[in-house]
């Protein structure tokens, strides 16, 4: 009689043809043989088949990296760009700025056109037999788009942050990317002239304002009007101006001999013409420059200038109100290379913006690096390339004639601003290298005690926690049931927390609970802590960090007065105070929690 042999499971040691027989199918089978049963076990080593080693996943053998020009975030770096994104959308929202999203890619032929010499820049990508698509190079395009299709839409106060991509030589340490962040705001609608235009600087100042920048930046202004009268009055043919103002957008990289070069040899202008142009681009000031050209009779006469005075005057005068005219600098050299702007036009500099050395001075000691590492190529990161500098940290301008290439007779003045996030992060993240925070955490809970009978306190530290999470206060404790002091103490510096509440039972018992600030000197009166009601927990726990948050406010002050024109003696002596916590901020009463 015919019996079927089946496979089972029981606890024997597998044998080297067992575990072979392994890689065929378990069926059952129809033969001759008596019902037995096996139980197969994990396999030693030795006793592995080689074709099932053979199948284990093997590492690439291409380099793990992510492409040039792009990077991963993570940690404090993530911490830091949070602090940028939340600053920036707060000042938007002040504003009556309302959010909208687009595709990261667009039709080629919307983005064609619009970026004049930047064009090159453009990611097309591969025709897979349906639309021609390219990625999109910046966020005004496509909201220039949007505006076009939704007709119905004729004012909005617009904000957008996304990705953006250009392929752009890469310097990732100095925040230039090709793959990177935009933050645009723009106003889109037909209002008086330059009213919009001067609420957009004065979101440009409580932007850099509110990331800590007093006084360490400077909105270049100008105007498509001036500019463009300037070149007409000096002779550009019309054919010429938009190449020629390419060249002189780049006075921020190069000295003015190298932009007069590429005029004359490389654009055809005659040097008569550029050395024309070489008098007015060098001039900055404020109101009192505009006032020295409507003085000069010839560009008084060129009616795109005239329009460009007029904007101007206006544009100083609304700044005097909006309290934003202080950062401002009236600057000839600024031209914008994109094709789109129309009227004013602004850049947003500060230290590091500019290279360390010109490309031209650097000429000489690169030749010699030419020779023995070979031409640099177009992929290579240029980040401790001097010659290359952060560049503008935002720019943006009037552009009233965008809508207008989408929607044919619809158009829909705009004036915006688009801050570079990776190179706002870059400039900042230098400046903090000595305040790491992995995370915003400001309170770790911590239990004090050992030996047999310690419990950890685990419940009573999840319930402080509780507390002041419920009173949005970020904190966090070990995930360990008997934790070791030390052990918690080193999760709390490593993340960078300033404040540490310890709870010990007999503390507990009288309703108290240690709380210390982290990193004191050793001979601060509170180094070792002190003791506060449970009763007031949240409160307690707020003064503090309001009040170490106003003093490093004042550190920080102190330390950008040392850097930008030295500390007196006043200076120095408040920055003592803040770190030895003698200055109170007003206010801090504190009262029983209801």
């Amino acid at each position: 009689m015919q019996s079927s042999w089946v496979l089972a499971i029981r606890s024997v040691r597998p044998s080297r043809r067992l575990a072979s027989t392994l890689t065929t199918r378990a069926t059952c089978l129809s033969v001759p043989a008596p019902r037995r049963l096996f139980h197969i076990s994990s396999p030693r080593p030795q006793d592995i088949n080689p074709a099932i080693e053979d199948m284990a996943p093997k590492a690439p053998k291409f380099e793990i990296k992510t492409p040039k020009g792009t990077r991963d975030w993570s940690g404090t770096d993530m911490v830091l760009r949070e602090k940028i994104f939340n600053t920036i959308t707060s000042v938007f929202k002040r504003h009556g700025g309302v959010t909208i999203d687009t595709p990261v890619f667009e039709l080629k032929e919307i983005l064609a056109g619009k970026y004049g010499e930047d064009s090159k820049l453009i990611y097309d990508l591969a025709d897979q037999g349906g639309e021609l698509c390219s990625l999109r190079y910046d966020l005004t395009v496509p909201f220039a788009r949007f505006l076009a299709m939704n007709k119905d839409i004729s004012q909005i106060k617009r904000y957008h942050i996304a990705k953006v991509y250009r392929r752009d030589q890469p310097a990732v340490k100095k925040g230039r990317m090709r793959e990177f962040y935009q933050c645009d705001f723009d106003i889109a609608g037909l209002y008086d002239p330059m009213i919009p235009d001067a609420e957009i600087i004065r979101i440009i100042n409580e932007v850099f304002e509110g990331l800590g920048w007093q006084g360490k930046y400077t909105i270049k202004l100008n105007s498509r009007k001036i500019l463009d009268g300037i070149f007409q009055v000096c002779g550009v043919p019309e054919a010429s101006i938009r190449p020629i103002s390419s060249a002189v957008d780049k006075l921020d990289k190069m000295p003015w001999e190298d932009v007069r070069k590429e005029m004359v040899e490389e654009k055809g202008l005659a040097p008569e013409v550029a050395d024309k142009i070489g008098k007015y681009v060098v001039l900055k000031g404020k109101r009192e420059l505009l006032e020295q050209l409507q003085r000069d009779e010839e560009l008084a006469a060129n009616p795109s200038m005239q329009q460009g005075f007029a904007d101007m005057d206006l544009l100083f005068t609304y700044l005097d109100a909006f309290n934003a005219g202080h950062s401002v600098s009236f600057d000839l050299s600024l031209a914008r290379g994109l094709d789109y702007y129309t009227g004013v036009i602004y850049e947003v500099v500060t230290e590091g913006s500019a290279p360390k050395v010109s490309a031209a001075s650097a000429e000489a000691s690169a030749e010699k690096s030419k020779k023995k590492k070979g031409k640099a190529g177009e992929d290579e990161d240029r980040s401790d390339d001097p010659t290359v500098g952060i560049g503008s940290v935002a720019a943006g301008g009037r552009y009233d004639n965008l809508v207008g290439m989408f929607s044919g007779k619809t158009q829909v003045p705009c004036v915006g601003i688009s801050f570079g996030i990776d190179r706002i992060f870059s400039i900042m993240r230098a400046n903090q290298a000595k305040k790491e925070r992995k995370n915003e955490v400001d309170v770790f809970v911590m239990a004090f005690g050992g030996g047999k009978d310690f419990t950890g306190l685990l419940k009573e530290r999840s319930e402080i926690a509780a507390r002041l999470w419920d009173a949005n206060i970020k904190a966090e404790f070990l995930y360990k049931v008997k934790p070791k002091l030390q052990n918690q103490f080193k999760a709390a510096e490593a993340n960078g927390v300033p404040f540490a509440l310890i709870l010990g039972e007999d503390e507990l018992a009288q309703g108290k609970i240690k709380i210390k600030e982290m990193g004191l000197p050793e001979d601060h009166p509170l180094k070792e802590g002190e003791l506060i009601d449970l009763k007031n927990l949240a409160r307690e726990v707020q003064v503090r960090i309001d009040r170490k948050k106003q003093l490093d406010a004042i550190v920080e002050q102190a330390e950008g007065l040392r850097v930008v024109g030295g500390i007196k003696g006043e200076d120095i002596k408040v920055e003592q105070q803040a770190k030895e916590g003698e200055v109170t901020p007003k206010g801090e009463e504190v009262k029983a929690e209801n």
